[in-house]
Formats: structure tokens, sequence, C-alpha cells
């Protein structure tokens, strides 16, 4: 069995019309594909062709749409009175709200009403398809087609293949996407599918960073910004998704993955949730919002007002980095310990504790740096307990002589930047390894489904697979936290020196 979705008739079926099937339904009939939507609600998939017709002329108006296509695609938008009227559909796609028994419900009676080689679909974002489709007589065309909202801007969807689902669906369903003008990526049947369980990383590791006392929710942001590069850090990521979102996916995830500890959610996360501090919707959440929905950031910069260290010494191994941009300045690097200058470290894994024991230096002078990411426009760092302020400020000032914000957090293994860049980098490599899509479908997804600055094997291979490895080991051993296991598939690459996109 096949379907030819290139055929000029193709006729798709939406089930469910709110903001996910409009756009699905939007971007079908913009596809030049035959567009049947259907609403429980009456006069809801009226409602919603009139939104979808006034959006594209909105495109017209702001010359993204020439008005031919959008009169095109508004001839393709058809409003169906009754689930039968699907019955001549090739393609149904399911977009109603998330709950179980009334998706395996709908997807009952759609397979009572259309024919034997039609494929039904859904968008559900966390649900396993395996377990909407279980009542079916004919599993094998049932996939999922996971897009993101807003879905005429995103451009990702992920086709989900269940236990049952035949080759030819997933191939149709490809077809279809790429139909649609999205980026189909063919992803397994697992908890929160692909981009959804990659997202877990970045979320419950800056959680761990900020349950552990070592920074605030505005560092750890700032420095996920500024030195990685990402459009948002973890916590104001929480806050515009919602926490009434994102930590029931959490836990979804989770106990899904039978209480992994890559995966662990954070009490204080929880404790957001149940006070409904839900982020922006809600006025607050990791942060106040103010009357306008603007951000109250408490600042994530250390204010310094010493003087620039005239010397610090660099211990071995300091990155080469971080001394050219402490000498652009006037700042004098020098070997020779003279007992009073400040002391510079650029550890990988290591808490600066660890590395004044390891290499026998003065904690109370001993500072760290993070040499990784973009250190000339936010350098992390900090210093063993019981170090000596004026060290830090000196060291702080001389970075910010030379241009570069400064964000002073309490000692960590992998600061911050390495810890959530080395976990996100794992986790994409898990995902590879238990075959939940390709090593290019796992970083395809992620830059498009989330805006990440690079897939996380991408992101491995940056840092470089045998340092983000490294890393990982020694974040292990300090730390004595499973959570921070390498990935088999990122340790044979690092044993190998290959590349983290190295297929099997």
């Amino acid at each position: 069995m096949s379907l030819d979705v290139s055929r000029p008739d193709l006729v798709v079926g939406v089930v469910g019309t709110g903001a996910m099937g409009r756009g699905i339904a939007q971007v079908s009939a913009q596809g030049g594909i035959r567009t049947v939507m259907y609403d429980a609600t009456p006069d809801g998939a009226s409602a919603a062709r009139n939104a979808i017709v006034a959006t594209m002329k909105g495109l017209v108006d702001k010359g993204r749409l020439t008005a031919e296509a959008c009169t095109a695609a508004e001839e393709n938008l058809e409003v169906a009175n009754g689930l039968t009227a699907l019955a001549g559909c090739h393609v149904v796609i399911e977009a109603v709200f998330e709950n179980l028994e009334v998706k395996q419900k709908l997807f009952a009676e759609l397979e009572a009403i259309v024919g034997e080689a039609t494929v039904i679909a859904s968008n559900t974002s966390s649900i396993r398809i395996a377990a909407i489709a279980r009542s079916l007589k004919r599993r094998d065309r049932v996939c999922g087609m996971h897009y993101f909202n807003p879905v005429p801007l995103m451009k990702l969807v992920e086709v989900i293949r269940a236990a049952d689902t035949a080759p030819w669906v997933v191939d149709a369903m490809v077809a279809l996407g790429k139909r649609q003008t999205r980026v189909p990526v063919v992803v397994g049947d697992t908890p929160g599918f692909l981009v959804n369980l990659g997202g877990t990383a970045i979320g419950t590791e800056g959680l761990r960073i900020f349950t552990e006392g070592r920074a605030t929710p505005s560092q750890i942001d700032a420095v996920m910004r500024d030195a990685g590069g990402f459009r948002m850090g973890p916590f104001e990521l929480m806050d515009l998704t919602g926490i009434d979102v994102n930590f029931p996916a959490r836990r979804i995830i989770y106990e899904g993955f039978f209480h992994d500890r890559r995966m662990t959610p954070s009490p204080y996360h929880e404790g957001l949730f149940q006070a409904g501090r839900f982020g922006r919707k809600t006025g607050g959440g990791w942060y106040d919002y103010d009357a306008r929905g603007t951000k109250v950031d408490p600042g994530p910069d250390l204010a310094v007002s010493a003087a620039p260290a005239a010397k610090v010494v660099a211990a071995d191994q300091t990155a080469e980095k971080v001394m050219a941009l402490l000498m652009a300045n006037g700042t004098s690097v020098v070997a020779h310990d003279d007992g009073q200058s400040p002391i510079v470290v650029t550890p990988l894994g290591d808490d600066c504790t660890t590395t004044c024991v390891s290499l026998g230096l003065d904690p109370k002078r001993t500072v760290a740096i993070d040499p990784t990411g973009a250190v000339e426009k936010r350098a992390t760092i900090m210093m063993a307990p019981g170090g000596d302020g004026a060290a830090r400020d000196a060291v702080a000032a001389a970075l910010a002589k030379a241009g570069s914000r400064v964000t002073s957090i309490k000692d960590s293994p992998g600061f911050i930047l390495q810890r959530m860049r080395s976990m996100i980098a794992n986790l994409g490599c898990e995902m590879a390894q238990i075959g939940i899509a390709s090593p290019a479908d796992v970083d395809t997804a992620m830059t498009l489904g989330l805006n990440y600055p690079q897939g996380p094997l991408a992101m491995a291979d940056a840092m470089g697979v045998k340092e983000t490895h490294a890393i990982l080991e020694r974040l292990q051993a300090i730390t004595g936290d499973d959570r921070y296991r390498p990935s088999q598939w990122l340790r044979r690459r690092a044993l190998l020196g290959l590349s983290a996109t190295t297929a099997e």
C-alpha cells in the first residue's frame, strides 16, 4: 500500500480548529492541498476559516504572500459540518486537546468513516501514538504529525513512527510535510518525542545549578545568552512557555523514562507550579513582570569598583584565550607566583576547589574563569569557599576593562555553560544512541524546534567531543550523580576521535 501525496486531488482533513489546527490547515491550503476542517464546537470551523483567511490577507498587505496565492489557498479551505464529511480524505490530522480518552474515541470514529488507505495522524505533543491507536483495527496507518506553534512560522514537523506504523505511512507523511513547506524529521514514539525530550536538558540542568545554590536564574540565563549564543536562557524559556505546561511535561518525561537521573525534575519547579506562578501569563514565575509584561530582572553582572589587576599568575594549562583577553588591556600575565597576585585558572569540568587542591594553589587568591563560549562578551568567574573577594574583584575589573561583562557564581564543577552545553550534547547523543532519530534529524529538530544556536551533536563537536566527554566524567566524579554519566554514543566517538555526528 502507498499514498502519493503529490497528487493534485489530495484531500487533508483537520479535526480541531484551535491555534494548532488553524495553523495546520493554513500550511496545507497554502501547499495547494484541498483542506477540510471540522470542529466539535458549532461554527468553530467556520470561525477558524475566517481567521485563516484574514491572516493570509494580512500577509498579502505586508508583501509576504501574493494575492493570487492567497485566493488559491482560500479556495482550498472547506468547512465540514460533521465527521462524516471527512470520508473522502486521504489524510486526517487530529489537533484536539491533550486527553488520551478523547483522542482514542475520536480515532475510533474516524476509522469507521474514512477509507482503508487513509492515514490518520495525531498532532499530540506528549501522548504516545501507540496508546492512541491501541484499540483500532488498522494501527499500521496511524502516526504522529507533531507541528510547532505557531505552525506557519515554525518550520519543523516531527513524523512519529509508532510500533505498528507502516513504512509507507512514514514516507507519505514526510512527503506531506515537505508539500506543506515544513521540514520533517522522523522520530520514535517515546515520551516527549524528540524536541520536547531534547529540551529537557537545558531546563533540568539550569534548575540543578540553581537548586545547588551556585547561581541565580538571571545569572544562568545571561551566561546562556551572552556566552552560549542561545536566544533565551532556561528560566526565561520556562516563563515564556508557561510553568503550567513545562512542569507537567518534565514529570511525564521523567516517569516515561523510568526515573532516569538525566531527566529529574526540580522541587523548586514544582513549587512554582503549585503556587500558580506560571510565568508571563500570571505576572510572575522565575521572574516578576510589570503591568506591561516586561521582565523585572535583578541583574546578572558583578558590580566592581576595584582597580583592575596589574598582574595575575597563570597556573598550568590556563587557556590562551583568557590570558589574551586579560593582556589586551594591560594586565601582566606571569608564570611565577609572587605570593600576592591573583592566580587565574581555567578548569574544564572541575570546580575551583578541586583545581586548587590538585595543582597546589592558594585557594584564597585563585580565581577560576570559564574559558568556553564567548568569554569576550560575558565571563563567568568563581572562587573556592573562603576566597578573597579582593582577588576576585581585581580579576573581574580586568575582564571588564577588556570589554567583557562579568558574572560571579559560587564554586561549581563545570561553571554554568560547560555544564549546560555538555548536558544538552549528551542527551542529543543518547537520543541518537537509542534510535529516537538519526544524528542529522536530532540536530535539525533541536535547531528548528527550539532555536538552539547549534544542534546537540554539533554542539559536542564545537566544544570538542573528547572535552565534552571529559567534562561529564568530571561532573559525575565530583557530584557522584548518575545524571552526568556520558552516553555510550559520546564515549565511543571521544575514544575514537570521531565527530559526534558519525553514524553507526
